[in-house]
């Protein structure tokens, strides 16, 4: 039976997105979305779907291997600073700088947008830095959350140089003709939700407001002094100062990221002709360039600087060097089963089932409204991403489709509905009770896990509802101009909302089963 370019071409990625609802976890909901896939593709055969399976997921590891080896060089890199205890005296160095609460919280964001490389390198490593930091100045362990959470997946789907950056160019079909990384580049200044939540996050610490159940919780931190918000001893007892003097120094944190920044950028342009002899300038060769290997050249550049300064430094020895490859590669495990599984299933689906063909040919000769598309992928991409738990699984599952709807050809809406992807896919990652990064963010913060979530979630409904309107006025006027509208916009209504709450009475209401009550 020839199921290829049909409606059953939808039926593994709305496998996974049903089991993972029904099971709240991810992995082995869209591995069973991919044998799905692979049993269709078979024609029912078992055997036939295993070799099938194999084969699939072979062949997306070797296209994006440059992709691995970029991640597990940030892995490495990361557990080298936490060896070294720089992390630590960079802490240290904050906070003899910071004063007040205003003044941590807005630090706290601009160092999540500093370590924009990676949001699991971004949530553990700001939270762990700024903990003591916003403990001193009564910040409750709840906002700190959010500020970390905010500032890792919404400035690394932003940022030019990111793993996240090499995650979209790697699910870009290689039919679109266009660069899968370029695309990523013109996306930025239409993602409203990433945009609109730094917006909202500078706005919120500056005016020093906040509402819904965190205005709760930060009474109780600043009023009472309790920056757990009523979780008794559970995380109270978790120490968050070390008089154990650190080896490393601030900038022993600082360099490695900079030169991480500056060999990607080098890679890059190196791989888009930058050097080649040609007359290429500079934007021409970083809109022409390879991310699958101009990525991974920045990433062992670093990893060998790294490596090198900190022996000269002698704030790590041999022992801890040789421990800092294993570890630093499994705790980039969940991301890169995360992106196996994510490509799997888009190779699956696009491929082997011919999704993509269907959309397309759904969407030819349509007298659908066009401008209509921005918001409904928005939408569509949080369900999925909340569905899933995961922005990366999203990307796989709906960035293909996205492309298929233009026949693979790019143009000012397409770019903008890519974007909308993009944008969807992190709301449903900061609202999902599932998500990844969700939990990083809460365990670096040591707090409740549901405290976070549903602290976090007012937030990110409030942005999403703005950035949903943005986006169906970007469907109108295919331009820019959008996003800094919208950011006024919420900057307005934020103020507004302080006035109004000005002189209303805080009340204390829990949002977690697991909270002590005291």
């Amino acid at each position: 039976m020839d199921l290829y370019g049909t409606i059953w071409a939808l039926l593994p990625p709305i496998v996974a997105i049903i089991l993972a609802l029904l099971t709240k976890e991810v992995y082995s909901s869209l591995f069973i979305g991919i044998l799905v896939g692979a049993f269709m593709y078979a024609d029912f055969n078992l055997v036939g779907m295993i070799e099938h399976t194999i084969s699939v997921i072979s062949s997306r590891l070797g296209d994006n291997g440059g992709i691995i080896v970029f991640l597990i060089c940030l892995g490495i890199i990361v557990s080298l600073m936490q060896a070294s205890g720089c992390s630590k005296a960079f802490g240290n160095w904050a906070a003899r700088v910071i004063k007040t609460k205003k003044s941590s919280l807005i630090f706290t964001s601009l160092l999540g947008l500093f370590f924009c490389i990676d949001d699991y390198f971004n949530s553990l490593t700001t939270a762990n830095i700024m903990r003591p930091i916003t403990d001193k100045h009564k910040v409750s362990r709840a906002r700190l959350a959010y500020n970390v959470d905010c500032t890792a997946a919404p400035i690394c789907i932003i940022a030019p140089i990111s793993s996240w950056a090499a995650a979209v160019a790697s699910y870009v079909p290689p039919e679109v003709d266009a660069d899968g990384y370029a695309l990523f580049l013109s996306a930025i200044p239409f993602n409203l939700y990433a945009i609109l939540t730094l917006t909202m996050l500078f706005t919120l610490a500056i005016m020093k407001f906040d509402f819904g159940s965190m205005r709760g919780y930060e009474y109780l931190a600043e009023v009472k002094g309790d920056i757990y918000g009523g979780t008794g001893d559970t995380y109270a007892n978790i120490s968050t100062v070390s008089n154990e003097k650190p080896a490393g120094k601030a900038i022993d944190m600082l360099l490695p990221v900079v030169v991480l920044i500056i060999g990607c950028v080098f890679g890059l342009t190196y791989t888009g002709g930058l050097f080649s002899g040609e007359g290429v300038g500079f934007i021409e060769a970083f809109s022409a360039c390879d991310a699958y290997m101009g990525l991974p050249i920045g990433g062992l550049i670093a990893l060998v600087f790294t490596v090198i300064y900190y022996f000269l430094r002698k704030i790590i020895n041999l022992k801890q060097f040789t421990q800092c490859i294993p570890d630093g590669a499994v705790a980039m495990t969940p991301a890169l089963f995360i992106l196996t599984l994510s490509w799997g299933i888009e190779g699956i689906c696009r491929e082997s089932l011919g999704a993509a063909a269907f959309v397309e040919s759904s969407f030819a000769n349509s007298a659908f409204p066009m401008w209509l598309l921005p918001p409904i992928l928005y939408l569509l991409g949080a369900f999925v991403s909340f569905a899933t738990g995961t922005s990366w699984g999203t990307f796989g599952i709906l960035i293909p489709i996205t492309f298929a709807i233009f026949g693979y050809q790019v143009n000012d809406l397409c770019v903008i509905c890519l974007s909308a992807t993009l944008a969807g896919a992190v709301t449903g990652d900061h609202c999902s009770p599932i998500s990844e990064t969700a939990i990083m963010s809460s365990t670096a913060a040591q707090v409740d896990f549901m405290t976070h979530v549903m602290t976090q979630l007012p937030y990110a409904l409030f942005t999403a509802g703005f950035s949903l309107i943005g986006f169906a006025l970007m469907g109108l006027v295919r331009h820019w101009i959008v996003t800094p509208i919208m950011m006024a916009v919420i900057i307005i209504v934020l103020a507004l909302m302080k006035r109004f709450y000005k002189n209303r009475p805080v009340k204390v209401k829990y949002v977690s089963k697991n909270i002590i009550k005291q």
